[in-house]
């Protein structure tokens, strides 16, 4: 794995090019004698400058991450011609990195076999059966099944029984299954030379006396290294969230935890980094990198740097996954105006100040990650119930069951989840009435609360055109309850007139529209509704506020339509809105539903259409048809 801080020259090879390279600069590739020439499966790009110093004669000095150099590029009439320098003279297991003319002056006249994996029961037999055999151990970046030391091990212990020499080929996987197929049949064929090759069948247990090998490079996901990696904007509760989580780890004991928290790195491992681009992407590859170290060696490190850009962050991935950890990404998707809400330290103040530049959220982008294994808003929440759904994502992952939280013999009871000791008299038990309102109803209709400001343009919009939508697919009607309320504003109103022109227009029986008055919401319609869903994001934030015990079930229209599409078709229903909560998508401006009141037609009918558009997403996923 290179190291974050490693010297880097004007162009730095990856790790499958340094692969491929060590079969040049050994002679382990004979034919190969430049880049991009007819045959080879490497590519050097280098940039424009330096493209051009190489066409004018100039060379290119090719380095490991160590700074050893390799290699010389030059310009050469069918490419780039290479020119070997020297190769790594120290390395587990070196004295097995053998040249093909080297191997076919030791070791001809025995049949070659190709592995990039632990031999099976069935393969060791079919060694045996072939003789005085040379098996190539396959160990280049992205090839072997195993790491490359694991693979050479497994392979040496289990042929030691054989009339057997292993041979390892540092040959890259370059992710074109074809095109590596073909790659390593002329390797194997210039290995071999005139000599028998075989194939053998995979397939099957490994070889008794390799187990304890592969389960050591294959541990079950519960004892495997872990790195549990938690971005999110400033003020979000990334690291608060984090904290709770390592509390929980501790008290449950049995794994090695390290903490990696954006400010302490600071001051440790990146004290003299900037606030610039640069310094911050370098200060998250330091924080990566010793994540990934402790993940090999099987413990559980939590970090909890912002890391706005997805790049650095898949770099971070694949530090792990070279370290055969795990790695488990934790988006707390806090809305940007939550965050600005909490700015206890005011910095977000500075930044639109223009006193903080590259201010991420303000002046400096936030990337928010695809990829996340669960998304949490702490918006209205206390940290426990935020906590759950990392735990639940967790467990469900399989990678760590901390079980419920045990309350110490001196503490006093805890609260519901969900509860603060602020909320009212009343929120225990309207936390507690939702609760068996949910196991009551998980089998009956599922009931929908639309939400908007005056409960005259967007949300009655949505009721009305949800229940006409429903109403004629006969296979769906009446298994979803559709209702609206405002947060302030109107009451005993009408739908507003463009709206109500609109509705007419797209069908919605006259009499249904001439029967709707505007209402106020109150805690009681949301305690009975199974999903609230708000025309925006400050909707939400609203209710949340209020009834922070609600949050599994309230997403801004947008928020769930997007969640939907992340989930797999077959999930439906009351299903579906348990499952959101693992992998709920943020609740941001973007996705809000403009307000049209008093904007014209021309608004009403954009809105109009944001609706639909919504709805045709949203509303088969929560009614399943009879079956």
């Amino acid at each position: 794995m290179p190291h974050p801080d490693a010297p880097a020259p004007q162009h730095c090879p990856t790790a499958r090019e340094l692969d491929d390279l060590e079969l040049l600069t050994t002679g382990a590739a004979a034919p190969i004698t430049g880049f991009n020439a007819a045959g080879s499966p490497i590519t050097l790009d280098l940039p424009e400058d330096l493209a051009a110093q190489v066409a004018q004669g100039g060379r290119v000095e090719l380095v490991d991450p160590e700074g050893l150099p390799l290699a010389t590029v030059s310009e050469a009439a069918d490419g780039w011609a290479v020119e070997p320098l020297t190769h790594a003279e120290f390395g587990p297991f070196r004295d097995h990195y053998l040249s093909p003319a080297t191997t076919r002056e030791r070791h001809a006249g025995r049949t070659f076999v190709a592995v990039t994996d632990a031999l099976t029961v069935a393969e060791h037999r079919e060694l045996a059966d072939l003789g005085p055999v040379v098996v190539l151990a396959l160990v280049g970046h992205g090839t072997p099944a195993l790491s490359k030391v694991g693979l050479l091990r497994a392979t040496l212990r289990a042929t030691a029984d054989l009339d057997a020499v292993v041979v390892a080929v540092p040959l890259a996987g370059h992710g074109d299954a074809e095109a590596d197929a073909d790659l390593q049949r002329q390797v194997l064929a210039t290995y071999a030379g005139p000599d028998r090759i075989a194939e053998l069948r995979p397939g099957g247990d490994v070889v008794d006396s390799v187990a304890d090998i592969v389960r050591a490079e294959r541990p079950p996901r519960e004892e495997q290294g872990l790195v549990l990696f938690f971005t999110g904007l400033s003020g979000s509760g990334k690291s608060t969230l984090a904290q709770a989580l390592m509390d929980r780890l501790l008290e449950h004991g049995g794994r090695s935890l390290t903490s990696l928290d954006g400010d302490v790195v600071r001051r440790n491992l990146s004290a003299g980094l900037t606030f610039s681009k640069a310094d911050r992407e370098t200060n998250i590859r330091r924080i990566g990198w010793v994540a990934a170290e402790i993940a090999r060696h099987g413990g559980v490190a939590v970090c909890s740097p912002i890391a706005p850009f997805d790049e650095t962050r898949q770099q971070v991935r694949e530090y792990v996954a070279d370290a055969g950890g795990a790695f488990f990404l934790v988006h707390v998707a806090t809305p940007l105006e939550e965050c600005e809400r909490r700015d206890r330290k005011g910095l977000y103040a500075k930044a639109r100040r223009g006193e903080i530049p590259e201010f991420t959220g303000i002046s400096s982008p936030y990337e928010e990650p695809q990829d996340a294994d669960v998304r949490v808003d702490t918006t209205g929440r206390t940290i426990e119930d935020a906590l759950d759904d990392v735990l639940d994502a967790l467990r469900e992952a399989g990678y760590l069951d901390l079980g419920s939280r045990q309350a110490r013999p001196t503490e006093a009871p805890a609260r519901p989840t969900g509860v603060t000791a602020s909320e009212p008299a009343g929120a225990h038990t309207a936390h507690t009435a939702h609760t068996a309102h949910t196991a009551h109803t998980a089998s009956g209709p599922l009931r929908v609360l639309y939400v908007c400001t005056a409960n005259i343009c967007r949300s009655p919009y949505l009721e009305l055109r949800s229940r006409q939508l429903q109403q004629e697919d006969p296979a769906t009607a009446g298994r979803v309850v559709f209702s609206s309320a405002g947060t302030h504003g109107f009451r005993d109103h009408g739908v507003d007139e463009e709206m109500a022109e609109l509705l007419a227009e797209r069908g919605v029986d006259p009499d249904d529209l001439a029967g709707f008055t505007s209402r106020h919401i109150t805690p009681e319609m949301v305690t009975e509704a199974d999903l609230v869903l708000t025309a925006e994001a400050e909707h939400r934030n609203l209710l949340l506020r209020e009834m922070p015990a609600a949050f599994r079930k309230v997403f801004t229209v947008g928020q769930f339509a997007e969640t939907a599409g992340r989930m797999a078709d077959d999930v439906i229903g009351h299903d579906l809105i348990a499952a959101a909560n693992h992998r709920r998508a943020a609740a941001h401006a973007a996705t809000d539903i403009g307000d049209p009141f008093r904007q014209g037609r021309e608004a009403a009918e954009r809105c109009a259409t944001q609706i639909d558009d919504l709805l045709a997403v949203v509303l088969p996923r929560l009614a399943p048809q009879e079956r």
